[in-house]
């Protein structure tokens, strides 16, 4: 069998990794995405239920990369944000000029996502798609990088990108250390019909057990459900039948949005944080979860390995421009730099914000009613908060602009 060489090899052809394959190609960067589960399983009609919050910044990024006009039409605007602390709804609310500034984020589906990144990798020049297949041997030293697949075929390039999520095999075997803890919390994820219009508006409604958000879904009475709840009462919740369960979750509504029925099948996962190290080594760059991995309170953790796809994209296509070899160390270095800032800022409020919030209690209770109602009256502190919500924090890359590479 022949070598396939290119510029970079990208291990994970997830949301991120494939965002990273497009915006690599739009500046002339070779890449290989490998990726061990079968291709056929994205197109399954399956209704999973699950759907992620885009931020503004990372919507102007697919944009930038011509992805956003495949899946476009199945996404919903964000125009508003309403927060509430135990049962007190509309303490603090985030509301833009929608017609200067746009909505603070898009709703999708996670299908309509992972298809239409995909299908833009399969499409791009200068992309290679490797599915399924998985590595079975990784080499990494001063002149490049060589990746054994388990069928024998040999692949060769400059750089080595670990996208593979959580678990990360190319974190693991490069020996980088990973800071970790469980918060012994599940999220339990939904998709709710409702009586009532949602309007655009996501709310988030938080509790000592952890925060219920409702995010608004295309069609105008369909909302996207993340409930968090601790990991004794999970299984006791998921038990529940869709009536009880229903019921349950309209109390906690306060019987907003009307009527409730549910939209697709439950799932769970368990809640954590991870923080990697350095997420440069020799030849190799971290992005995604296997870099970071945050608490869902702000749905802030696919954005951020957006905003990394976006950072490492721009360094490599100029450092390509200027002559240089894509796994240079200096290069390597100025993302490291840029990343792990930002990326330590927001895991470091998430998990804050989440620690303050779960503490029970009336006082604890009047104390973050004050310090929410202080944000809304403080408007360059509420301008703050905005601009995260959206991505628009800290040194932009230029897609995250909406400026092509």
């Amino acid at each position: 069998m022949s070598d396939l060489r290119s510029d970079v090899i990208i291990l994970g052809a997830g949301l991120v990794g494939c965002a990273l394959a497009v915006a690599l190609a739009q500046g002339g960067v070779t890449s290989i995405l490998v990726d061990p589960a079968d291709p056929a399983a994205i197109r399954d009609a399956g209704f999973d239920g699950r759907a992620s919050a885009i931020s503004s910044a990372s919507w102007r990024m697919f944009g930038a990369t011509g992805v956003a006009t495949r899946f476009a039409g199945h996404a919903n605007p964000i125009a508003r944000i309403e927060v509430g602390d135990g049962g007190a709804r509309g303490l603090l609310a985030f509301q833009p000029d929608l017609e200067k500034d746009g909505p603070l984020g898009l709703m999708v589906e996670n299908r309509h996502l992972r298809l239409g990144l995909r299908e833009a990798a399969e499409a791009a020049d200068g992309v290679t798609l490797l599915m399924p297949a998985a590595p079975a041997a990784i080499e990494r030293d001063a002149h490049g990088v060589t990746v054994t697949l388990a069928d024998g075929r040999t692949l060769r390039a400059a750089l080595l990108i670990g996208a593979e999520g959580r678990r990360s095999p190319t974190r693991e075997r490069a020996g980088i250390p990973v800071a970790r803890w469980e918060y012994r919390h599940r999220a339990i994820i939904g998709m709710l019909d409702h009586e009532a219009a949602h309007g655009d508006v996501a709310h988030e409604l938080f509790y000592p057990a952890g925060p219920f958000a409702l995010l608004p879904m295309a069609g105008g009475r369909r909302s996207a459900l993340v409930w968090t709840v601790a990991e004794a009462d999970a299984p006791a919740m998921l038990s529940l039948t869709p009536r009880a369960f229903l019921a349950e979750a309209e109390k906690r509504m306060g019987g907003m949005l009307g009527h409730l029925s549910l939209a697709a099948p439950l799932s769970s996962y368990p809640l954590g944080f991870h923080h990697a190290g350095r997420i440069v080594d020799q030849r190799l760059a971290l992005v995604g979860d296997a870099a970071h991995g945050v608490h869902p309170i702000a749905g802030q953790g696919l954005n951020l390995g957006f905003r990394d796809a976006a950072a490492l994209a721009e360094v490599l296509v100029d450092g390509v421009r200027l002559g240089l070899d894509p796994g240079d160390a200096q290069l390597l270095a100025r993302y490291g730099r840029w990343r792990s800032l930002d990326t330590f800022l927001v895991a470091l409020a998430t998990d804050g914000f989440t620690r303050l919030f779960g503490i029970p209690g009336r006082a604890a209770h009047r104390v973050r009613s004050l310090g929410l109602g202080v944000v809304e009256r403080v408007e360059p502190l509420k301008a703050f908060f905005m601009a995260e919500a959206r991505g628009e924090s800290g040194e932009l890359p230029k897609l995250l602009r909406g400026e092509a590479l």
